[in-house]
């Protein structure tokens, strides 16, 4: 047993010095876990910002400009007057997002009761902004009309609260930094250990290999622990440093049980990277095998869009997907604080993936080999 574990850990030294010798792996690693993660939460935004806005004021009064100074940035551009007949044209054209049409006498009409209609004209080819968007011009307005005529104030039956927990102030960034951290361990862990082997394959090293005294178990469980090593670390040197000091994301849970839940999750997605290359016979092969898996296991994890919004069959066959697991117990340590205690369900389903994607690939590699595949 010890004659293996060490045979296991020369040959998992000897990938890292692959690793090493390869400038290109080293420097998308690098990129994967700092500049890409940097990028998306910054440049990838959920809430309104800087929204192109025009105005049709028809009123001209004080309540109107009232209305249209309310507009502000960071969440609109400073509103632009234009004429009723320009609203198709400017939209057309992508001049703006929001066309905020004012009837003749709104003033005079709130004033006296009549309840008069304010049109918001929307380009919604772009769904989250303008839903969105959408809501905060409704709120604005009203809230202005509210604070200039006390009088046109309606009862409501009931006062509601809302309070967001876990991310106050509703910043996409807390979100979209730590989902992508997880999409890109995901996508390095699957990519890094396939293509250790294949490039064993095509150099003819797998052979060499063959005639010393190991076996297939002991050059898969190498490639594992090392790969996943190098993913691991730069993951929390990303966390650490791009997601807490960069960004400003805290952190609510223990690093500690993330890295426990990480390094298992390592042994489910690796496995199932040497499974895909055993299935390949070259690098271009694995590569276009490889996208559409990784494709399907990032948009439909959990962490781009909720499972709850997917159809129950979806998640019924998303459940034998490893990413599944591994978003809900980060979300559940990162952002909420989980425990072991709570978590234990995902990282059993994580072990039992990721053992019956070892045995898979374990036989499909000594498949491979007997045929000289």
């Amino acid at each position: 047993m010890v004659a293996r574990l060490s045979r296991t850990f020369r040959l998992g030294i000897k990938e890292l010095y692959s690793l090493k010798a390869d400038p290109v792996l080293v420097v998308l690693i690098v990129y994967t876990f700092t500049f890409a993660i940097y990028a998306v939460a910054t440049g990838a935004k959920f809430e309104v910002e800087n929204a192109a806005v025009a105005i049709v004021d028809e009123d001209r009064s004080m309540l109107s400009a009232r209305l249209r100074d309310a507009l502000l940035q960071p969440f609109f551009k400073s509103p632009e007057l234009i004429n009723a007949d320009e609203i198709d044209t400017a939209m057309d054209s992508g001049r703006f997002v929001f066309v905020v049409e004012i009837p003749p006498k709104f003033e005079q009409d709130v004033i006296a009761g009549h309840h008069p209609s304010v049109q918001i004209d929307i380009d919604a080819t772009a769904m989250s902004q303008a839903g969105n968007g959408a809501s905060y011009i409704q709120n604005i307005i009203l809230q202005e009309v509210l604070t200039a005529m006390p009088g046109a104030d309606q009862k409501q039956p009931i006062n509601l609260v809302v309070r967001a927990k876990f991310n106050p102030n509703l910043k996409s960034e807390w979100f979209t930094a730590v989902m992508q951290v997880i999409n890109n361990i995901t996508m390095l862990s699957v990519i890094l250990t396939g293509a250790a082997l294949i490039r064993e394959r095509e150099h003819g090293t797998i052979e060499h290999l063959l005639v010393m005294p190991v076996t297939p178990i002991e050059i898969m469980l190498a490639k594992i622990w090392a790969n996943g090593l190098v993913i691991v670390a730069a993951a929390i040197f990303s966390l650490a440093i791009v997601v807490e000091r960069l960004l400003d994301v805290p952190i609510a849970g223990s690093i500690g049980v993330f890295i426990a839940a990480a390094v298992l999750y390592q042994f489910s997605v690796t496995s199932l990277g040497i499974l895909i290359a055993t299935v390949s016979g070259s690098m271009a092969q694995f590569g276009l095998i490889v996208m559409p898996v990784l494709i399907v296991m990032n948009l439909l994890s959990g962490s781009t869009t909720p499972m709850e919004s997917m159809p129950g069959w979806l998640q019924s066959v998303m459940q034998l997907s490893p990413s599944t697991h591994f978003v809900a117990l980060s979300q559940a340590v990162l952002y909420r604080g989980a425990g072991l205690t709570i978590i234990w369900p995902q990282m059993l389903w994580l072990f039992s993936i990721g053992a019956a994607f070892f045995a898979l690939a374990t036989l499909r590699f000594r498949k491979s080999l007997l045929s000289g595949q």
